[in-house]
């Protein structure tokens, strides 16, 4: 990590960073313990070791004090960055907290008479725009994901990825389950011993990716499997 956030160093423009953290606090079952401690060490350790501005520094989490980490606060959180970014920025973020692919918790109102009886009914995030694998989408669970729904890999790559200008740097540690495909990358690197570069992800569906990509990604994408056909 040191070596890694050492490198917005050599960036002379603004650094920005989002930090995110959910504890669940009251969800049973559910809830987490050190989703705070998590985003809390990391502000601290960012701060002090890199010195870091807190100025730029946005933080969520549902401990009452920091703004509340729901699904439009971070979806806002995460635009604006992207807006305010200009070439030569630098950008970090952070979640710690739930991931999902298999449950959307959806309540149904069904009126009984005077009375409202709230029905939760389980259902995985059905893929529907043909980039998966599985058939289903990767997700964040956002502090009011029981009534707003998850933020889906879909739009985290519509916002962080299509949506980083050119010439900025980031970089995203997503702290949670299915955070391996989160925001639905062409390329993977598992850090347990068995590779020594990123590799074309052989779960991904190439041909809906590339249907979404454009600009200096999409080049550099063409430009690796035409690498990978030439070996």
């Amino acid at each position: 990590m040191t070596c890694l956030l050492s490198l917005f160093w050599h960036y002379l423009n603004l650094i920005m960073l989002v930090l995110v953290g959910i504890n669940y606090v009251g969800d049973s079952p559910g809830e987490l313990s050190g989703c705070w401690n998590d985003v809390l060490n990391m502000k601290k350790y960012i701060m002090d070791v890199h010195g870091f501005e807190e100025d730029n520094i946005v933080v969520l989490m549902d401990d009452g004090n920091h703004t509340e980490p729901t699904a439009s606060n971070i979806i806002r959180a995460y635009k604006t960055v992207m807006a305010e970014a200009e070439d030569g920025d630098a950008i970090f973020l952070h979640y710690s907290g739930h991931g999902t692919k298999v449950s959307l918790i959806r309540f149904v109102c069904i009126d009984t008479t005077c009375d409202l009886e709230l029905i939760c009914i389980f259902l995985k995030i059905r893929d529907d725009d043909g980039d998966e694998a599985d058939g289903y989408d990767e997700a964040l669970c956002p502090r009011d994901f029981q009534s707003a729904g998850m933020i889906r890999d879909d739009d985290l790559y519509d916002i962080l990825v299509k949506g980083c200008p050119d010439g900025v740097h980031m970089v995203s540690l997503m702290d949670c389950c299915h955070s391996g495909t989160i925001m639905d990358l062409p390329y993977i690197f598992k850090a347990d011993g068995s590779q020594t570069e990123m590799i074309l992800d052989p779960d991904l569906n190439l041909d809906a990716f590339i249907q979404q990509i454009s600009g200096k990604l999409l080049e550099y994408v063409q430009k690796r499997i035409a690498e990978r056909a030439g070996m």
